[in-house]
């Protein structure tokens, strides 16, 4: 290995094995999701929590929210386990032209996701009642370099599977103990009353 004649050798090899160990920490924390993505913490009170994902939704959304819910160490039980459930369902995606060339030719793309959420109890009371996220990207096209630009969209979709994984927990953060009981009291009274319960956080 080359090092400058003017700098020790074990200096040089001292620098390298810090960019080293700096270069690798990154990327595992880049890489488990570690305070990367801002995503809120999520209270303890939603705990048994089941994900449930309807077949349009990507798994590559459904397992990063089940990541970040994870890592916030919510305990995820199937459905039938789970004193509350998130649902994600009516997944939409969108890409279309939004720039072009002087030859008419695409010259940008913007990509769009929406999905609906919902957070209900096990004895069918709206915690959260469907709502819709929605993230878009916008990229560069290059009719010369097709094959980049693929792989640019792919990491492209991933990123916005994990923007609105970060959407969903920014919904569920506020649902403290404190904050659901005062909507299971909400939705009782408006029962009795015989109206409809808005579910909201």
């Amino acid at each position: 290995m080359w090092w400058p004649t003017d700098m020790p050798r074990h200096f040089a090899l001292s620098s390298l094995t810090r960019l080293y160990v700096t270069a690798s920490l990154v990327a595992l924390l880049a890489g488990c999701g570690f305070q990367l993505r801002g995503a809120p913490p999520v209270s303890a009170a939603l705990q048994p929590l089941a994900v449930d994902c309807s077949s349009p939704v990507p798994e590559t959304l459904c397992q990063s929210v089940r990541e970040q819910l994870k890592l916030g160490e919510i305990k995820l039980v199937p459905v039938e386990q789970a004193d509350y459930i998130l649902r994600l369902d009516d997944f939409e995606e969108d890409r279309r032209a939004t720039a072009i060339t002087a030859q008419a030719a695409a010259a940008e793309y913007t990509l769009r996701h929406s999905v609906a959420l919902e957070v209900v109890s096990a004895d069918r009371i709206p915690i959260v009642a469907s709502t819709r996220l929605n993230t878009s990207e916008s990229y560069r096209y290059d009719e010369t370099n097709v094959l980049a630009k693929q792989r640019e969209e792919e990491a492209l979709l991933l990123q916005l599977n994990d923007r609105l994984a970060q959407q969903v927990l920014f919904r569920l953060a506020p649902l403290t103990a404190e904050r659901i009981d005062a909507i299971r009291a909400e939705y009782n009274r408006t029962q009795d009353a015989g109206a409809p319960a808005t579910g909201k956080p």
